[in-house]
């Protein structure tokens, strides 16, 4: 049955080992910061951009629902996928584009001023690669949101069918689980990036929810054991 209305998803991200997500470094000065971290303007402290979290979510979603590693086209995205995070349509293939049935919001330090006090927000990380042919070092300086920092996660879900509601937060809960075992930002095979999710609220703000709100809360906290995992030795 067709509706309309509007939850809001809320919880809380701590990046478990340094994470970097990479602004510009066009303008740096000689000795400066080879690659730097993104940072909210108004501020001055770093920040997420709601499209990494969803880029990075879509694409794991993709690989697991098609269980392949290779991913595809977004406008080959199983329809599931294209359900939450929209296309762009084909005009070639008379597709229409599909508006995403959830938002992403840029996402700020909660605890900034704990990690002003203890030993700042960010750090610089040096890397070095060896040319393996001629063995010339290539060292850079790259800067990573420390271990510890929390970032207030905020999405919002059109409700528009009640057949698709429950099975939609399930996907999102095993977009954030794929997540929580995977990296966000750059360089995760050197172990940057770890994140976990927890302190899950669901709000129905517009409309009347179809499902009972605690089983979709509860279907999202599933994702906090898999924060819990990421810690262990």
């Amino acid at each position: 049955m067709e509706m309309y209305g509007k939850i809001l998803i809320k919880c809380k991200m701590t990046v478990l080992t340094g994470m970097h997500i990479g602004g510009s470094s066009a303008f740096s000065a000689i000795g400066a910061v080879d690659s730097p971290v993104i940072r909210d303007s108004f501020t001055g402290e770093p920040m997420l951009p709601g499209s990494s979290l969803k880029g990075k979510m879509r694409t794991l979603l993709a690989k697991a629902i098609k269980n392949h590693y290779i991913t595809q086209e977004p406008a080959k995205d199983p329809e599931e996928i294209k359900r939450l995070f929209g296309t762009a349509g084909d005009n070639r293939k008379q597709e229409w584009p599909k508006a995403a049935r959830l938002q992403f919001y840029d996402a700020f330090l909660v605890n900034a001023d704990t990690l002003k006090n203890r030993s700042g927000m960010t750090e610089v990380k040096f890397e070095n690669t060896i040319n393996r042919l001629t063995a010339i070092a290539n060292p850079r300086q790259i800067e990573r949101v420390v271990r510890g920092s929390e970032f207030a996660i905020n999405l919002v879900y059109d409700m528009e069918d009640t057949d698709s509601l429950k099975s939609d937060f399930t996907n999102i809960a095993r977009g954030l689980k794929l997540l929580s075992m995977d990296y966000l930002g750059g360089h995760g095979s050197r172990g940057y990036g770890k994140v976990g999710f927890t302190d899950f609220e669901v709000v129905v703000k517009e409309g009347e929810c179809p499902e009972d709100v605690d089983l979709l809360l509860k279907i999202l906290k599933e994702v906090e054991d898999y924060g819990a995992f990421s810690l262990q030795a």
